[in-house]
């Protein structure tokens, strides 16, 4: 039995969630999860050839992770698309993953679109010639729409986005998947399905205050239980950049080190800062390149830092 189908939380003896026994064996007695093991579905996925299949000329494919919500993970997400598409011969997607709190539509300013179908997949939105996404809130009547859903449905939906979007004849040169806060379904969802197309890496973004980096520690154990390699780290909202004085203040003095120190600390790569900037909000909500709009600031400067590994 695959040692990955054991939860690192399960009972002594636990016979793994793939085994027919799942649910059933002495061990299961007592484990919160016995009945969902006992009902799912036993063996290997399936799905995972087909998405294997699906994403093969896909080059790059990286999580980009938070510890907690409020970090500007989806800011930094697409800011770092734009970053990789104002290259005209890169080939960028985004998959946006957070299913109850899908905001990369209307930060590449395609609420308007819709996914559909054809006889090759689901058709990704495409927010410049090189940039393309596919989101929950793609699939919405109304942009303001709730999306109620239980763990299984979330799961469902993240699959069907690995397995069944057409990404084209000459595939991506990377694709980013924005994820939601923590380590719950959707993170899991991801790596599961990705088991056998692989993960080259994730990015963790935190703000510079000890509250956020306490969480990119439980982001660093997470990548670590699951095996994916972290790229580096990034600290958004690093010191206020005035575009009037062009003075930097820390808006969120880092008490402990920062980002940095935190890099230092788990001997991981610093990826650089972005500091906060009004104007890379306003280009979140208008749906445009920050680093093609406002160059040369030192918010675009850390953008472009991180999209070339430097």
């Amino acid at each position: 039995m695959p040692e990955a189908t054991v939860p690192d939380n399960a009972p002594e003896h636990c016979p793994g969630t793939e085994s027919e026994e799942a649910g059933k064996a002495d061990a299961c007695a007592g484990c919160p999860n016995a009945q969902i093991c006992a009902t799912a579905p036993k063996g290997p996925d399936p799905d995972l050839p087909v998405i294997q299949k699906r994403l093969e000329l896909v080059k790059r494919k990286v999580l980009v992770l938070s510890g907690k919500g409020g970090v500007g993970k989806s800011t930094f997400t697409t800011q770092l698309a734009h970053a990789f598409a104002a290259d005209p011969i890169k080939q960028v997607g985004v998959v946006d993953v957070d299913v109850c709190g899908p905001s990369i539509p209307r930060m590449l300013s395609v609420t308007e679109e819709r996914l559909h179908a054809s006889a090759s997949g689901w058709q990704p939105v495409y927010a410049s010639d090189n940039l393309a996404c596919v989101s929950v809130g793609l699939m919405l009547e109304e942009e303001g729409d709730a999306v109620i859903w239980r763990g299984p449905k979330k799961n469902g939906i993240i699959k069907q986005f690995l397995r069944d979007v057409d990404w084209g004849d000459e595939g991506l040169d990377i694709l980013l998947v924005d994820t939601p806060p923590g380590t719950s379904d959707e993170h899991l969802a991801v790596v599961s399905s990705l088991k056998l197309a692989g993960i080259d890496g994730a990015i963790l973004v935190t703000t510079p205050q000890e509250v956020s980096i306490q969480d990119v520690r439980r982001e660093l154990d997470f990548c670590r239980k699951v095996g994916i390699k972290v790229l580096g780290l990034v600290e958004n909202m690093s010191g206020f950049s005035c575009p009037n004085c062009h003075k930097a203040s820390d808006i969120f003095p880092p008490t402990t080190g920062g980002a940095k120190a935190l890099a230092s600390e788990y001997s991981v790569p610093f990826l650089g800062s972005v500091p906060l900037d009004p104007r890379l909000a306003h280009c979140c909500d208008r749906g445009q390149s920050f680093v093609e709009e406002w160059p040369g600031t030192p918010a675009a400067l850390g953008l472009g830092k991180v999209s070339q590994g430097k």
